[in-house]
């Protein structure tokens, strides 16, 4: 057998063929899913859960801000305390603390309730970020590291399509509590799904936490780590407030923005495996490419979604563009630290979620004190210094 080096390495594993690798691989993207679906509910469903739970939207986000920024700190704690636990055995239990973090998010009584919730949330998804793609690159030969990494972050492209918008639906149409027990219910499906299809996946070496951290000192990495934290955070700082926006300029009710949504969702899953590939081959190229249309999408939305299709169009841009952002810095990722895969996914799952956090953070805290039109100018800003240190730092081109 294989090797692996510091927890991770693009050989496969041990499976009884590649058809059996393959469908481990769609069971960790349906442990993707889930745990995007989980952390991007509230942004579906901002206005009815602050009225349930009476606070403002602004507060409201901060179930999101708490989900992110627990999730940014498990990252690289689990991966360090993991040792040479079997991923299939860890990948269930997270999946179970998901679950149990969204039945107590539809049972919460009050705000603070939610809160606590939402931290069990942050633990799950922590965790499967920290070890999805190292996993999925050894599920497969290594000719297909690239498909299999790109499948495994359709999870979160898909989660945009079905995911939140169907939360949006379900919450419309029988309360927002309900959506977070569908949440539940296919946290369960997924983790039997798992116990089922993977194979054992034990680590032949540990990365203790110092070493994991030592990672970001490495240029390149850093490089990607510092266009993480901008992007993402300037990103959610729009997005998180994307429903009062859309109820505030377009005028349009529940349903309607769960179409847009879920068309939003759509461009995105394209621009995960339009950009899959590419990403690869050149990460500051592609990330450059999609970001500076992201940046003038989430600056333009505020004076053109008054237009019903317009915001269609900027909704599909920012679909497109942002739907290759995961799967082109976990690339970015792999390529700076292909002697410590686990640990640079680890590093990288903690900045974006932290990056998660800060934007629904920030962009709530601009949205109560300057209205919501100032967190798209905010997330617009944050993503074109983005883009300035991805032109400017180092970065592995790769396969020229």
């Amino acid at each position: 057998m294989t090797q692996v080096q510091n927890g991770a390495s693009p050989a496969p594993a041990v499976h009884d063929s590649a058809l059996r690798g393959w469908l481990g691989v769609g069971a960790v993207t349906g442990a993707t899913f889930t745990v995007v679906t989980s952390e991007m509910l509230p942004v579906g469903l901002l206005t009815p859960i602050s009225g349930t739970l009476r606070v403002s939207e602004g507060a409201a986000g901060l179930s999101l801000t708490a989900t992110g920024l627990v999730a940014a700190l498990s990252a690289p704690l689990i991966t360090a305390a993991l040792g040479r636990t079997d991923r299939r055995l860890v990948l269930g239990v997270l999946l179970a603390v998901l679950m149990f973090g969204n039945l107590g998010a539809a049972w919460s009584p009050n705000f603070g309730v939610m809160l606590g919730a939402r931290v069990l949330v942050g633990i799950g998804i922590g965790g499967v970020w920290a070890i999805a793609a190292s996993m999925a690159a050894r599920l497969v030969p290594e000719k297909s590291v690239g498909p299999a990494t790109a499948l495994v972050y359709s999870g979160v492209a898909v989660a945009s399509v079905i995911g939140v918008p169907a939360g949006t639906y379900i919450g419309a149409l029988a309360g927002w509590r309900v959506a977070f027990v569908v949440a539940a219910g296919l946290a369960s499906v997924v983790l039997i799904a798992i116990a089922a299809l993977l194979p054992r996946l034990a680590v032949a070496q540990v990365v203790p936490l110092r070493d994991v951290l030592r990672l970001a000192r490495r240029p390149q990495l850093r490089t990607a780590l510092l266009v993480v934290a901008f992007l993402v955070t300037g990103h959610f700082a729009a997005y998180t407030y994307i429903r009062p926006l859309l109820e505030k300029v377009t005028g349009i009710g529940a349903s309607t923005i769960g179409t847009l949504l879920l068309v939003y969702g759509i461009a995105g899953v394209l621009g995960n495996f339009g950009m899959g590939a590419v990403g690869v081959r050149g990460p500051r190229r592609t990330l450059i490419t999609i970001g500076l249309p992201l940046a003038v999408t989430v600056l333009l939305i505020p004076a053109l979604g008054g237009s019903l299709w317009l915001a269609v169009v900027l909704m599909v841009v920012w679909g497109l563009s942002y739907g290759g952002v995961s799967v082109t810095t976990q690339n970015w990722a792999f390529a700076a630290a292909p002697d410590a895969r686990e640990a640079a996914s680890a590093l990288n799952a903690g900045v974006f979620n932290g990056a998660i956090a800060l934007g629904a953070l920030v962009g709530g805290r601009t949205a109560d004190w300057f209205g919501v039109i100032s967190a798209m100018w905010l997330g617009g800003v944050l993503v074109l210094v983005a883009m300035a240190i991805a032109a400017v730092g180092r970065s592995p081109e790769l396969r020229r």
